[in-house]
């Protein structure tokens, strides 16, 4: 199998993929329609993850939610990486209509076009997200292993931010498997639990084998500095560099899992490449909890400028606390083991930041399209 179509490959994670399988020997094809929120305003000339691509790739420009652009996308392709999708769980709670055309329609029109035309498609890996658990996996003093739900607000207003199960007895939190309980806490977890069953479900019935990962944080060179709805890692930097300060949502301790961008890309070729993947859906993560004060922390350090770290209390509705990966099942069936520790990939990955050019602080415009819509809240009596 030696036809590779990258759905979104022209972003972070297409991109580097598409560059790794055209050292395999892979032929690619790119469709991807260059969004200004990711590309800039004139990416045929400024994006460098499309020129990282460009010339490389059979580029197609266009949508996944139009019919004519998937068929000829699809046309005399082996494998499908289903990576298109609208993405930031944040904007995903007021542009609703948009992440559900984009991330659901998009999925449904490409296994509609398979399920009704001619193809030589034999498999298809589709990104899902680590977002689709919402809260991970606790351990309860009396209940044993639970999987809390939402967060109240009226909880988080009063700076109760940990997550709770019935009563208020402390969690222990552990690491989130793959037979978890699903339940997202957005609209964009909600898409890519869609998109995910949709493929695993079609896709057998096609004869198509699927194969889906949930990925987790995933950062390092060549990321978007100025979409102000990607990781934290992206915000804090270009904040550090502008010598703004760092105001943290709730009290810094919220977690998530890192995982370092060539981890990912070698995860997604064992999907590609390794038989054992097929039908499976994986994790795909670093295995360990950062917290974000630890995260703002490693950052100055790194890059040598010293900027203010508040912790501000504030809050965004549809976050979550706490979700790092349980990676049994990908190490045991794929053989996957993380190449780089946290302190090794934010440590390449500050050293490229420092050779781009300082991008504009924008996190204050998106806060505000937030709290016009009742979605965040700045609680500035527990600012620190």
């Amino acid at each position: 199998m030696k036809k590779i179509l990258i759905t979104g490959g022209a972003g972070f994670i297409g991109s580097n993929l598409a560059l790794r399988l055209i050292q395999r020997g892979y032929y690619v094809t790119v469709l991807d329609n260059l969004s200004p929120q990711i590309h800039g305003s004139n990416p045929e000339t400024t994006s460098p993850l499309y020129n990282s691509i460009k010339n490389k790739v059979q580029f197609i420009r266009g949508t996944v939610t139009s019919k004519p652009d998937l068929e000829k996308s699809l046309k005399d392709q082996d494998v499908i990486v289903h990576l298109a999708a609208e993405t930031g769980t944040g904007q995903s709670m007021y542009e609703i209509e948009k992440y559900t055309n984009v991330n659901i329609g998009g999925t449904a029109l490409m296994l509609d076009i398979l399920a009704n035309q001619s193809h030589s498609v034999k498999k298809v890996v589709v990104a899902s997200s680590r977002s689709i658990y919402g809260e991970g996996k606790y351990l309860h003093p009396s209940y044993g292993v639970v999987y809390p739900t939402h967060r109240s607000e009226a909880d988080m207003q009063a700076g109760n931010f940990e997550v709770k199960y019935k009563d208020d007895q402390v969690l222990k939190l552990m690491a989130t498997d793959e037979l978890a309980t699903i339940h997202p806490s957005s609209v964009y977890g909600i898409t890519k639990q869609n998109q995910e069953q949709m493929v695993m479900t079609v896709c057998p019935t096609l004869g198509i084998q699927p194969v889906a990962f949930r990925y987790q944080n995933v950062y390092g060179p060549g990321q978007s500095l100025s979409n102000p709805y990607t990781g934290i890692l992206s915000i804090f930097s270009t904040q550090i560099r502008n010598g703004n300060p760092i105001n943290i949502f709730e009290d810094g301790k919220e977690s998530r899992d890192f995982v370092f961008i060539d981890d990912v890309v070698a995860a997604t070729i064992l999907g590609i490449e390794n038989e054992k993947a097929g039908g499976e859906v994986f994790n795909v993560g670093l295995g360990k909890a950062v917290n974000v004060l630890s995260v703002a922390q490693a950052l100055i350090n790194n890059y040598g400028i010293d900027v203010p770290v508040h912790i501000t209390g504030s809050y965004r509705l549809g976050d979550i606390r706490h979700n790092f990966a349980d990676l049994t099942k990908i190490r045991t069936l794929l053989g996957f083991e993380p190449s780089f520790t946290f302190d090794q990939g934010i440590a390449q990955f500050t050293n490229w930041v420092l050779t781009q050019e300082v991008q504009e602080d924008k996190l204050t415009r998106s806060l505000e399209e937030m709290e016009a819509k009742g979605l965040y809240n700045k609680n500035k009596s527990n600012e620190s």
